[in-house]
C-alpha cells in the first residue's frame, strides 16, 4: 500500500512512528437515534473540565453553543427544516435533525502538517491532539482545517479542541460523550468494526425506506483520506454544516516546495552567473 505524504496509509500511527499501536480508534455518531440531550456536550466539558458557553438565547433553538469551538468539542446540532407545503395542506410538515458533531481526527491532518512548534500530535490511537503547554497561539492550524474544528480561546490565545479523550483512552475507557450518550447515537471503538456498523446501519434504513440516509467520512479515498469520525446522516452533509468534498488543504504543499526550490536555484544561478561574467 502506497506510504506518501497524501496516499493511503494502512495506519497511520504506524506511519507517525509508532511501534504496533492498537487497531485505530473512532467515533461513530448514529444522528438518526440522537435525541438533541446534549448528555455528550455535558459529558465532555465535565470531564475536560471546558468552560461554559453561557446560557443566553442564541435563536437557534435549544442550541446555546452555536458550534464547535475552543470551548465546544462537542457540538449538538438542532436543525429544523420545514418541506413546502402541498394542495389542501395548511402548512408544511416540519421535522427535527439532530446531530452531536466533533473534531474528524483526519487520516490526513493539515493541522499537524503547518504546526510550527510540534503542539500537535499524532497518537498511538491515531487520533489527533493539541498540547497546550507547548502551542504559541499562531492560529495555522485554525486556518489549516478543512472543518473548521480548531479554535483559539480568547483569554489566552491557545489552540483548542477534542482529543477523544486520550487520558481515558490510556487507561482503557471510552470517551466520555460516548459514555454518556443514552441511545448509543454516539459509539466509539475500532474504526473498521464502526466502518461496518455504519454500512450495516444504513442498510437498514435504506430498507426501511429512508432514502435520503447516507455515510460522511467513511470514504478513505475522500479528500482527507477518511477521518477517525464517521456521521450517518439523513440529508445533505450541508444541512449539518460539514462540507460536502473535504479536502486537506495542505495538499499542494509538496509541490509548491518542489516548485520554490526549483525557483530559488535558479535565482541563485543566475546571480552567480551574473557576478562570473562582471569579471
Amino acid at each position: 500500500m502506497e506510504n506518501s505524504l497524501y496516499g493511503p496509509l494502512a495506519n497511520v500511527a504506524e506511519d507517525a512512528g509508532y511501534t504496533d499501536p492498537p487497531a485505530r480508534a473512532g467515533f461513530f455518531t448514529d444522528t438518526s437515534v440522537c435525541i438533541g440531550c446534549k448528555a455528550c456536550e455535558v459529558a465532555c466539558k465535565e470531564w475536560n473540565a471546558i468552560p461554559d458557553d453561557g446560557f443566553a438565547l442564541t435563536g437557534m433553538s435549544y442550541d446555546n453553543t452555536g458550534a464547535l469551538g475552543a470551548s465546544t468539542w462537542r457540538h449538538v446540532a438542532f436543525i429544523e427544516q420545514t418541506a413546502p407545503r402541498e394542495v389542501g395542506d395548511s402548512a408544511g410538515s416540519t421535522r427535527w435533525l439532530m446531530a452531536s458533531d466533533v473534531c474528524k481526527h483526519c487520516t490526513h491532518a493539515a493541522c499537524l502538517d503547518v504546526c510550527p512548534t510540534g503542539a500537535l500530535f499524532r497518537t498511538e490511537f491515531s487520533t489527533v491532539v493539541v498540547q497546550q503547554d507547548i502551542c504559541n497561539g499562531c492560529a495555522y492550524c485554525v486556518s489549516a482545517c478543512p472543518y473548521g474544528v480548531i479554535d483559539r480561546r480568547e483569554d489566552d490565545g491557545r489552540a483548542w479542541k477534542c482529543t477523544m479523550c486520550y487520558d481515558r483512552l490510556g487507561d482503557g475507557m471510552e470517551p466520555a460523550c460516548a459514555k454518556a450518550c443514552p441511545t448509543d447515537s454516539i459509539q466509539y471503538g475500532p474504526l473498521d468494526e464502526l466502518r461496518a456498523r455504519a454500512q450495516e446501519r444504513l442498510g437498514d434504513l435504506h430498507r426501511e425506506g429512508v432514502a435520503e440516509a447516507r455515510l460522511y467520512g467513511e470514504d478513505e479515498n475522500d479528500g482527507v483520506g477518511g477521518t477517525g469520525a464517521l456521521f450517518l446522516l439523513l440529508d445533505e452533509p450541508e444541512a449539518y454544516g460539514l462540507p460536502p468534498d473535504p479536502v486537506v488543504t495542505t495538499r499542494d504543499l509538496p509541490a509548491m516546495w518542489k516548485w520554490a526550490g526549483g525557483a530559488a536555484l535558479a535565482l541563485a544561478g543566475g546571480v552567480a552567473a551574473s557576478f562570473l561574467g562582471r569579471r
